[in-house]
């Protein structure tokens, strides 16, 4: 803590959303005038993918989000919306190789109690990279977030990458979810020596829910291979 206050004097962080200086903010690379704008996914939310629903939605369990989904995972919960600050996190984190602002993105976590409840307890499975497209970026990230959120959660919280991608799969960024669901067509498998317990609870961590096809097929991997007890989790709902 000592080297990093005086890394901080010397080279003072700066915001990843608005460029300037980081001073007497909870994170260490969002401001604290952009720590305002975190938009956290607060109750009521949809079971599926937990993006906030309007007021005076009690009763309602989905969203238009899920519509057509029919998710082979139970619940999902999003800790924030992909909105300012988050994003800039998250294009710094997955675009730039940042992988300095992962503390941040562990933050977030520690501060979103519905997704800690979530997890708390349960097997966390990363949604898988293809190798070619782990050389290229460096890392998993939905990897490293998984071991972040497990951080966050602790009380036995684990991550284990169970799944591996065997297809190298055109990005999704353009795809409406017949697309993505089609793109994904076998693109999952069973990593090499992975066992599933069935007394186990296994929650799929991704970095955003778009459309929830990703989830969804490593979901349909897992069921097939005998996980009774299957929920999901993400950084950002998109």
């Amino acid at each position: 803590m000592l080297l990093r206050g005086l890394s901080d004097v010397v080279f003072p962080p700066v915001c990843v959303n608005c460029r300037g200086l980081v001073e007497d903010s909870p994170y260490r690379h969002i401001c604290a005038r952009c720590a305002r704008y975190l938009e956290f996914a607060k109750p009521p939310f949809c079971e599926t993918c937990g993006h906030p629903l309007p007021g005076g939605s009690a009763g309602t369990s989905s969203c238009e989000h899920c519509a057509g989904l029919n998710p082979a995972f139970g619940a999902g919960r999003s800790a924030v919306l992909l909105r300012g600050p988050a994003r800039a996190l998250l294009v710094e984190f997955k675009y730039h190789g940042g992988r300095h602002v992962l503390e941040d993105m562990e933050e977030i976590f520690r501060r979103s109690a519905p997704v800690l409840d979530h997890v708390r307890g349960a097997a966390l499975v990363p949604v898988p990279l293809h190798p070619r497209k782990q050389r290229e970026r460096g890392f998993n990230q939905s990897a490293l977030l998984a071991a972040a959120l497990a951080r966050a959660a602790g009380g036995g919280t684990t991550a284990a990458s169970l799944v591996a991608r065997q297809t190298d799969t055109q990005t999704q960024t353009a795809f409406d979810r017949r697309l993505r669901r089609d793109n994904l067509k076998n693109a999952f498998a069973l990593a090499p020596g992975a066992r599933l317990d069935p007394r186990l609870r296994y929650v799929l961590v991704d970095d955003v829910f778009t459309t929830g096809s990703t989830l969804n097929g490593c979901a349909r991997l897992l069921r097939r291979h005998g996980c009774l007890n299957l929920d999901a989790a993400v950084f950002a709902h998109g």
